[in-house]
């Protein structure tokens, strides 16, 4: 019977930081895995409350097939209404189970882990996306919290070249926060701005708690931008059946009122989805230069479980995992 372990989020955030370069390259094998049949990620379920409409927990359970076989599930919240209290807004914890017996045997913190793959994710896709470049002319950030700083630490970490950030937020404290902290990892100059600022930029992302599209028309996207829709719900769906659109798993996409999802709705088809990421990066799709290109991701539960094996691994190598004594009542099954 495996031992059972917890990783502390103090050695999460020192591994994730000391192995950042890596998260990207890990994230995309993780794509390509998936998109050869080596992962079963099944639908996310999300735990809603009637009386708390904008609160909601999401169990993503998934597995992994090949040389790190695992399986596992992240549990994780998402309370808006904790920014205002100056706490984070989401909290998570990730569970791996042993492929042989079942048993779970490691307990993550799961936020950082979240928040990397979620970075990751976004700037591979922008790199795809971009024609295979580390550069543009300006990125524009609409919604400044966590996951948005970590999107800026990893183009960072991935040696973007960027000319200018535009940050729009409707809180201007956390707008300047976030401009500070592009400056501090010395992505480029930033300033705040307007929507329509941000939305003017050459690489645009979308982080925000949006429960309903509000770039709409007459707005518009122009040709060759790349726009990172890592909050799935701002954009109109008349906007994204204009451009390419691309994500990391469609039938996962279409739902829970994404845009990709209200653009299938409204179009009465899927046609308008230019395939995967991973079908990108292995050649198999084709995007149009005279449209915008739309990564939306929805989130595959099996990258957080490909981070949390590598962590767990990397702790008990280095001794840096605690072990849970007599966590299971029984050891032995009875005659």
């Amino acid at each position: 019977m495996s031992e059972f372990h917890v990783v502390p989020g103090a050695v999460i955030q020192d591994i994730l930081a000391s192995q950042s370069h890596t998260m990207v390259a890990r994230v995309e094998q993780v794509y390509l895995q998936h998109h050869d049949g080596q992962t079963l990620n099944p639908d996310s379920y999300f735990l809603r409350f009637p009386k708390q409409p904008a609160n909601r927990i999401i169990a993503l359970p998934a597995s992994l097939e090949g040389k790190d076989t695992v399986a596992g599930i992240k549990w994780i919240s998402s309370f808006p209404g904790n920014v205002a209290q100056h706490k984070p807004r989401a909290s998570a914890v990730v569970i791996l189970n042993d492929r042989e017996t079942g048993y779970p045997y490691a307990c993550l913190e799961g936020a950082q882990i979240s928040a990397v793959r979620t970075a990751a994710s976004a700037v591979s896709g922008a790199y795809w996306l971009n024609g295979q470049s580390h550069k543009s002319g300006s990125v524009g950030f609409v919604g400044a919290g966590v996951i948005a700083r970590n999107i800026a630490r990893m183009l960072a970490v991935e040696g973007w070249e960027i000319g200018q950030a535009v940050v729009h937020d409707f809180d201007d404290a956390s707008a300047r926060a976030l401009k500070g902290y592009v400056e501090q990892v010395d992505l480029c100059t930033a300033c705040t701005g307007t929507l329509e600022q941000a939305l003017a930029a050459d690489l645009v992302v979308f982080a925000t708690t949006a429960a309903e599209p509000y770039v709409k028309p007459p707005m518009s996207l122009r040709a060759g931008q790349v726009v990172l829709n890592i909050s799935l719900r701002d954009i109109a769906p008349q906007l994204l059946l204009e451009a390419n659109n691309l994500c990391d798993d469609v039938e996962h996409c279409m739902k829970a009122n994404t845009s990709p999802h209200l653009a299938e709705q409204l179009s009465g088809n899927r046609a308008f989805m230019n395939g995967t990421l991973a079908g990108l990066i292995r050649g198999e799709v084709l995007l149009d230069p005279d449209k915008p290109s739309i990564f939306s991701p929805f989130g595959l539960g099996v990258l957080d479980l490909a981070l949390s094996k590598f962590i767990v691994d990397t702790a008990l190598a280095e001794s840096r995992a605690i072990t849970i004594d007599s966590f299971f009542g029984e050891t032995s099954r009875w005659n």
